[in-house]
C-alpha cells in the first residue's frame, strides 16, 4: 500500500506542466452514479491542488455488461467501473485494451469497496421472508434484473446458489431451488437500477433482490413508502472492481490522470463517500463506523465456492450455462 501511494506521489509531481483541462470518462455500473460524483468533485480538488491543473470527470452509466461492450465497441473510456471483474476481463481478453494483470496494480485486488446481496420488501414484510428459501415460495413474485446485461443480476445468482451450497444443500436441490427463485421473477430489468425502479416506484414484486447500497438507497429516498431491508443468512460479497483503459488512455494522454483518479479512490475521503452512499470501504474503520447501516454479515467471496470467474461466466452464464438451462431452458 505505501508503495502504491508513492507512486501516486511521483505521478502527481509529474503532471505539474500544464494548465489544459485534462477530461476523463469513467464507464460505470448504473448503482454507482452519486457515489462518483462525490468522488470526482473531491479528485478534481486534489488534482488541481497538486498539479495546477483542472481535471473533469465525465459518467457513462449502464448495465455493467452493456458498458462492457461499449468500450469493446469504441466507447473512450479511460476508466471503467464495473460490477464483475470478468467484465474487465472481457475487455482485455477480447479487446487488448486492459492491461491483463490490472487487478495487481492496486490494492484490495483493484475493488475499493463492496457490496452485499440484500432483499427489500415492503412495509410490515408481509411474505414473511427472511432468506433465499422463503424466495422459492409459490405465486411470491421477485425482482431481479436480467444477468444477460446487468453484473448485479449475476451477483444476485451466485449469491442465491452459493448461500444454498454452504447451507448444506446438494446440487440438485440447489438447482431446483434457483429455479424456482427466478420462475418467480415477471420481468428482468436490464440493470439493477431499472430493478429498482421497477420494485419501489412503479409497485411490482413482492421483494426486491439487490445491492445493499441499492436497499439503502430505497430506504433513504423513500421513507415514507416504509421499505425494509433483509439481509439473508449468507449472502456473498459483491465486489465490484475498478481499471485503467491502458491503451484509451494512452491515445488520449490521460493515464497519468486516469491513474491518480484510481489512487484516489483509496483515501479516507473517498472511502466515507463510499460509506455514505451504502458501500461498504475497504478501510475497516470507516466501515465500523457505519455499522448501523452495514452490520456484519456472513459473506462468500465467489471465488470460494465457484473458482475463477472465467469459470464462473462459462459453467453458470455461458450459453450452455447453468442459468440458461435452468432459467431459460427449464432443465432441473
Amino acid at each position: 500500500m505505501r508503495g502504491f501511494w508513492k507512486l501516486l506521489g511521483i505521478g502527481l509531481l509529474a503532471g505539474c506542466r500544464s494548465n489544459e483541462v485534462v477530461h476523463l470518462l469513467n464507464a460505470s455500473f448504473d448503482p454507482t452514479r452519486t457515489l462518483y460524483e462525490a468522488i470526482n468533485e473531491d479528485f478534481a480538488r486534489t488534482w488541481l491542488d497538486s498539479t495546477g491543473q483542472h481535471v473533469e470527470i465525465a459518467q457513462s452509466h449502464g448495465g455493467s455488461g452493456k458498458q462492457a461492450r461499449a468500450v469493446l465497441d469504441g466507447l473512450q473510456a479511460d476508466l471503467v467501473s464495473l460490477a464483475l471483474p470478468d467484465d474487465i476481463d472481457q475487455i482485455s481478453r477480447r479487446g487488448n485494451l486492459i492491461d491483463p494483470l490490472w487487478s495487481t496494480r492496486a490494492p484490495d485486488g483493484s475493488v475499493p469497496f463492496h457490496s452485499a446481496i440484500v432483499f427489500v420488501v415492503r412495509r410490515g414484510n408481509p411474505f414473511g421472508i427472511g432468506d433465499w428459501a422463503d424466495l422459492a415460495r409459490p405465486g411470491l413474485q421477485v425482482v431481479t434484473p436480467n444477468p444477460k446485461t446487468s453484473g448485479g443480476a449475476r451477483w444476485n445468482w451466485l449469491a442465491a446458489w452459493g448461500a444454498s451450497r454452504l447451507e448444506g444443500l446438494d446440487s440438485l436441490a440447489t438447482a431446483r431451488r434457483c429455479q424456482a427463485i427466478w420462475k418467480n421473477v415477471p420481468v428482468q430489468d436490464a440493470s439493477s437500477r431499472a430493478a429498482t425502479t421497477t420494485f419501489a416506484l412503479r409497485g411490482i414484486g413482492d421483494v426486491l433482490v439487490t445491492w445493499e447500497n441499492e436497499a439503502l438507497l430505497v430506504a433513504r429516498e423513500l421513507p415514507e413508502d416504509g421499505f425494509e431491508i433483509v439481509r439473508p443468512a449468507i449472502s456473498i460479497r459483491a465486489d465490484p472492481p475498478v481499471a485503467v483503459v491502458d491503451s484509451i488512455c494512452a491515445r488520449r494522454n490521460t493515464c497519468e490522470a486516469a491513474r491518480a483518479w484510481l489512487a484516489h479512490l483509496w483515501r479516507p475521503s473517498s472511502q466515507e463517500a463510499a460509506a455514505r452512499e451504502g458501500f461498504r470501504p475497504s478501510d475497516t474503520t470507516v466501515l465500523r463506523s457505519h455499522s448501523r447501516d452495514m452490520p456484519d454479515m456472513r459473506l462468500f467471496a465467489a471465488e470460494s465456492v465457484f473458482g475463477s470467474w472465467e469459470t464462473i461466466q462459462r459453467e453458470q452464464f455461458g450459453d450452455s450455462g447453468i442459468f440458461v438451462n435452468l432459467v431459460l431452458g427449464g432443465r432441473p
